[in-house]
């Protein structure tokens, strides 16, 4: 069966984003071509870039062109370092809100020779997206952190039944195709409304998975935990400000933030492929930045894709792009020096492109 292209945008973002998505994209598009799946690539405008060429860094026609495709691959942005101008925008909070990608779900795993804390990780933490302590995506109008005097400030948490259900719902499917465990991370002892009301729907939730086991562990006592016997553990789901800090902690243990990719994913067919670390200026240009994060975020997207819409070669693309990422981690020329390698990152993007073509001769 003949599918349509896949319609995947390519948004650069900021500083090592303009290194690192291009790698990306270059290492998905080998392993498509190779696997006989058809991507039409729309590179488009976002980030500072697009500040100082067409005076906003989310230019008109971006987010609607975006409403048109399967998803896109988002570079980091550095928007802490945009000039205080109505145009500089922060693109984060409107993409997840206006695409409704509630979840950010973001896969830990150790390799190897990698300085990782064990070498048996192997967890996804799914995390609400939309709404909880972040000012910038928990209100429609003005914004959740607010200071009435001098003194005083004020941040609201929201948390709803249906933002709640709609996360559980999904790190309930991610379960059910892993061990079919799921591990609800709260603090309802304290928040005994806010937390109190994410449970209650992630139970609620569970009874649509009745082979899932659920079971709750109070933030404290997991972020404890993750050190000390992270295998216990398979999926989790939690709130946003607390899935925030767990999958930075969980990043550390296998690596750091150059090892921690993600996918948000929503209810709709669209998905958005970022790596969760920021846009490091400090090393931008220099080529050595890890692309893992945002190579098998990338590669995410395509497996996603090719689930959602029954797409064999979609399927082939991501295994083709599995091993190759394997066989360049495995050796140390092939890996940047912030897990223990001696290579650039063209070493890394060109190991594992070498590691597709003796897979697949088409890739290149």
């Amino acid at each position: 069966m003949t599918h349509a292209p896949l319609r995947i945008g390519v948004l650069n973002g900021d500083d090592i984003g303009h290194e690192i998505v291009p790698a990306s994209h270059a290492i998905a598009d080998a392993a498509a071509r190779a696997s006989g799946l058809a991507i039409d690539w729309r590179p488009m405008p976002l980030g500072r870039k697009a500040l100082d060429e067409l005076g906003h860094t989310m230019p008109p026609g971006t987010l609607e062109t975006l409403g048109t495709l399967d998803g896109f691959i988002l570079g980091p942005i550095g928007h802490m370092a945009y000039p205080k101008v109505p145009e500089a925008i922060n693109p984060h909070p409107i993409l997840r809100k206006s695409f409704d990608l509630f979840a950010n779900v973001r896969p830990t795993r150790s390799y190897p020779g990698l300085g990782c804390l064990y070498d048996d990780i192997d967890l996804v933490i799914v995390r609400e997206n939309n709404e909880g302590f972040q000012p910038d995506r928990n209100v429609v109008a003005g914004s959740g952190e607010f200071r009435p005097t001098h003194d005083t400030t004020i941040s609201v948490r929201v948390i709803t039944r249906e933002g709640s259900r709609k996360v559980a719902r999904a790190a309930l499917e991610i379960a059910r195709a892993r061990k079919k465990r799921l591990t609800v991370v709260h603090k309802n002892t304290v928040f005994k409304l806010g937390c109190g009301m994410f449970v209650e729907e992630c139970y609620e939730a569970g009874k649509e998975f009745p082979d899932v086991a659920i079971e709750e562990v109070i933030v404290d006592t997991f972020a404890m935990k993750l050190v000390r016997e992270p295998q216990r553990f398979d999926v989790v789901v939690t709130t946003n400000m607390f899935g925030d800090i767990l999958t930075d902690e969980a990043a550390g243990l296998v690596g750091g933030l150059g090892m921690a990719p993600g996918l948000c994913i929503g209810r709709g067919e669209i998905a958005m492929a970022q790596a969760t670390h920021g846009s490091a200026p400090d090393i931008a240009g220099k080529g050595i930045a890890n692309p893992y994060a945002m190579i098998e975020s990338t590669r995410m997207l395509i497996e996603w894709l090719g689930r959602r819409r029954s797409i064999p070669a979609a399927a082939r693309a991501s295994e083709l792009m599995k091993a190759g990422i394997e066989a360049a981690l495995a050796d140390p020329a092939t890996r940047t020096p912030d897990i223990l390698g001696t290579g650039t990152q063209g070493d890394m993007v060109e190991g594992i492109l070498a590691a597709m073509r003796e897979r697949a001769p088409v890739a290149a």
